[in-house]
């Protein structure tokens, strides 16, 4: 516990203090080539962020059709005396059923969304970090407002919605409806705050030197 409190400390005398003259005054940590890290790696994650809903999505079709199969199934007209079922349209709509689950099932999605959520945690919590870290470098200070508190909202996002996968393993619905709510909430608030993003990548791009 002391140690994750002196590491915590350390991360944050920075913000703290003022900022290290050799940092704040380095070309190469305050142009406009490692400003634009931030945004370039965030509009690639918001891209991903709906990617890696649209791999959950596809896997969840892949886990729930069995359950719609079984329910139409129940619904099937009872075969006659002599063992013979009358045809029914619900049988097309089975069969049609279990071709999707096939090719959703070959695809692999469960395995891609883990892999691209993954990404999304490691990459977007280290760039969400390093944008202000920039800023701060560049300026001496930070700038509260919607884009600040919006990119921290989306990182307590990625992280509650992962926090949420140990319990969906065991087959919580609680947690896979929320999994998803969280993830949806995040992506309309990573959409939101876009706009304000290119806002500072102008300033950043008028005033910021090269490289």
């Amino acid at each position: 516990m002391g140690a994750s409190l002196a590491t915590a400390a350390g991360l944050l005398t920075p913000f703290l203090l003022d900022v290290d003259p050799a940092l704040a005054g380095n070309p190469l940590l305050t142009g406009k080539t490692v400003s634009l890290i931030h945004p370039a790696v965030m509009l690639f994650l918001f891209g991903s962020t709906a990617w890696t809903g649209w791999l959950g999505w596809q896997w969840r079709r892949a886990r729930t059709i069995p359950a719609e199969v079984k329910e139409l199934k129940a619904q099937l007209p009872k075969p006659d005396a002599e063992g013979n079922r009358p045809s029914s349209p619900l049988e097309q709509q089975i069969a049609e059923l279990e071709e999707t689950r096939k090719v959703l099932t070959k695809g692999g999605y469960r395995d891609k969304h883990w892999n691209w959520g993954s990404l999304l945690l490691g990459l977007g919590v280290l760039i969400a970090i390093e944008g202000p870290v920039n800023t701060y470098l560049r300026t001496g200070k930070l700038f509260p407002g919607p884009h600040l508190y919006a990119g921290a909202a989306i990182v307590v996002l990625w992280a509650s919605a992962s926090a949420l996968v140990p319990s969906m393993q065991k087959g919580n619905d609680t947690a896979r409806n929320t999994h998803i709510a969280l993830n949806t909430l995040n992506l309309a608030l990573f959409a939101w705050q876009v706009p304000t993003g290119f806002e500072i990548v102008q300033k950043v791009w008028e005033f910021a030197p090269w490289p």
